[in-house]
């Protein structure tokens, strides 16, 4: 070998050693992959894991034919109810035993006296006026019958009405009148100064009392009918329509009504009826009311209360009869006024619910089938087509 020969050799060399050390390493990659490879462990199997389902309380819906009374409230007002007004002025002579705030009284009662004497001096004045008035008218036809027998004497058919004195006996018969209109004034103003009661009632606030002067005008009282009184009941178009209150020139209202108040620890009730709705609706409140009225709330037994004005009352009206209603819990209604009912299959199914009436905690619908499976609690998880199991298939149907 020559020396060129070594000299390659030498450098043929080094590269040879790379190839052989990169191959090795590759070869060394490939049995460690495949070692991992084919060397896990094979997968045990396992069951499958049941889905969990909601589990929903139900009850069935029982549709009946009930009444749905509509509840409201109002306050007792006096049907009739006025100022008495003095129509003379003077000094308060005497007033009445039972002229004092909260006192009943009787129609033509005498409640208070104004001083008379002034009134009894006008009437001796108009009666002089009058006396002198029927002289003077008596003069005046014994003139005129003598001017008569006169004109006769002269043999004229016809005579002058001024001889005759006709305009001065029309004058004084005026003048008569006239007195005779100015007595009667007298003797009314006389009889104004007794101030009597103008039907039976009651005294709400009395504003006059002895020795007191009162003007012509001036407020004396504060009065109120007692034979009957009156609520004003506010109703949405809702309860309206369920009322049929249609009143109309030729049919008269009578609708029962209860209305009831607490006093301590008891609830006393009356009986009233609906007379009359309001022609108007209120602007406010879109509402219209029905005005109730209790006749002779004040003839009841001793051991009642009585119904005065500025009570406040709660008010049941009675409804016709409705077919097919059903009596659920509020909570089983959602806000769109629907429900769910769980189907034979197990399902939730959305039913949408004619919402009849509501209460606090019950609701009364229609469009429920007898038998229906109806959640009573809606809680976020439970959506139409959601599977369920129910938490017990015996539950009554609930009472109406």
């Amino acid at each position: 070998m020559t020396a060129l020969d070594s000299s390659t050799s030498g450098r043929a060399a080094p590269g040879l050693r790379k190839i052989v050390f990169a191959t090795a390493i590759a070869i060394a990659g490939l049995l460690l992959a495949f070692v991992v490879l084919t060397g896990k462990p094979k997968p045990v199997p396992t069951d499958a894991v049941a889905v969990l389902k909601p589990v929903v309380a139900v009850l069935e819906a029982g549709p009946q034919a009930i009444s749905l009374p509509v509840k409201t409230q109002g306050t007792v007002e006096a049907l009739r109810a006025i100022n008495l007004v003095s129509q003379v002025g003077g000094k308060v002579q005497s007033v009445a035993n039972n002229f004092v705030d909260g006192a009943f009284f009787r129609s033509g009662e005498q409640l208070l006296r104004i001083e008379p004497d002034d009134y009894e001096f006008a009437i001796a004045r108009a009666e002089s006026q009058v006396a002198a008035a029927e002289q003077r008218l008596a003069e005046e036809r014994g003139r005129n019958r003598q001017a008569k027998r006169e004109w006769r004497e002269l043999g004229t058919a016809e005579a002058n009405t001024l001889f005759l004195r006709e305009p001065q006996m029309k004058a004084a018969e005026a003048a008569l009148k006239a007195a005779q209109a100015d007595l009667a004034a007298a003797k009314l103003a006389f009889d104004r100064t007794m101030i009597r009661a103008p039907f039976d009632g009651r005294i709400a606030t009395k504003r006059a009392d002895l020795g007191q002067y009162i003007a012509p005008g001036s407020v004396i009282a504060e009065i109120y009918a007692i034979d009957r009184l009156e609520v004003r009941l506010p109703l949405n178009s809702s309860q309206l329509q369920k009322l049929s209150l249609r009143p109309s020139p030729a049919t008269t209202l009578a609708h029962p009504v209860q209305l009831e108040a607490r006093f301590g620890d008891q609830t006393i009730s009356w009986q009233g009826v609906i007379r009359r709705v309001e022609a108007v609706v209120d602007r406010q409140s879109r509402a219209v009311s029905a005005i109730a009225e209790i006749d002779q709330p004040f003839a009841i037994a001793n051991d009642k209360p009585m119904l005065t004005p500025g009570m406040f009352v709660q008010a049941t009206i009675p409804t016709p009869t409705i077919n097919g209603v059903t009596r659920l819990p509020s909570t089983a209604l959602r806000t769109d006024n629907s429900v769910l009912v769980v189907n034979p299959a197990g399902f939730l199914q959305r039913k949408v619910v004619d919402v009849q009436s509501r209460a606090e905690d019950w609701s009364w619908v229609k469009g429920l089938q007898k038998g229906e499976r109806v959640v009573r609690v809606q809680t976020g998880v439970l959506v139409a087509g959601l599977a369920v199991d129910i938490l017990s298939d015996a539950n009554p149907t609930e009472s109406n």
